[in-house]
């Protein structure tokens, strides 16, 4: 973990995203362990980002964990969803790494029935990933090392490919629109919006070295 915090705090928004791509998210519940592989997330470069809840530093009580330490858990709600976003500058910089999708891993039954669903849809995007794992809302403020939520660098995979895309919903926000700051897991069918000729028969992972 202690390399995981060290690129938190010192690596740009952008490559801790990309550097996100294969790390395994953890939610410790009381009916046990629920977690998965992240497949998808995109980067917010506020306040310089007009996409970004923190553009122009704005600041509402809504967005206080956005200006805390790096790795602070960042929910909020939209469209009556939950949304997960880690923090990844210094205190004070309000940028952020939202999760959009997960592969289910531990507790998949579990998932699938918090969910009400089967296959990609139990957690192919950011409000069905927060219902699977079963995050509730005083997840926020708390620190993504060290919360029942919480990431695990040693059960990383490894992708075959990282795609760079547009996030998914910005519309009307200039060249942020079209930047490409959402990064992916290619070939993964728990991204959102994939097509199925698109998915890859390892779901985009390397092949892991029995000797690692």
């Amino acid at each position: 973990m202690k390399e995981t915090i060290k690129i938190f705090e010192t690596a740009s928004t952008v490559d801790i995203a990309r550097f996100l791509v294969g790390m395994y998210l953890e939610h410790d519940t009381p009916k046990g362990k629920l977690g998965g592989y992240i497949v998808d997330c995109e980067a917010y470069l506020g306040p310089d980002d007009m996409a970004a809840h923190s553009y122009g530093m704005r600041k509402t009580p809504r967005l206080k964990a956005m200006y805390q330490k790096p790795g602070t858990i960042y929910l909020y709600t939209m469209h009556t969803h939950l949304i997960l976003n880690m923090v990844t500058q210094a205190e004070g910089m309000p940028q952020g790494v939202m999760i959009r999708a997960i592969e289910p891993v531990e507790g998949k039954e579990q998932m699938e029935k918090r969910r009400a669903k089967i296959g990609r849809e139990v957690s192919n995007g950011p409000g069905k990933l927060v219902e699977a794992l079963g995050m509730p809302k005083n997840l926020y403020g708390q620190s993504i090392f060290s919360s029942d939520l919480h990431l695990v660098p040693e059960k990383r995979k490894t992708p075959k490919k990282i795609a760079e895309l547009p996030r998914v919903g910005i519309p009307n926000k200039g060249e942020w629109t079209d930047m490409p700051l959402r990064f992916v897991a290619s070939g993964n069918p728990y991204i959102t919006k994939i097509r199925r000729q698109q998915i890859d028969s390892d779901s985009g992972w390397q092949e892991e070295n029995d000797n690692d």
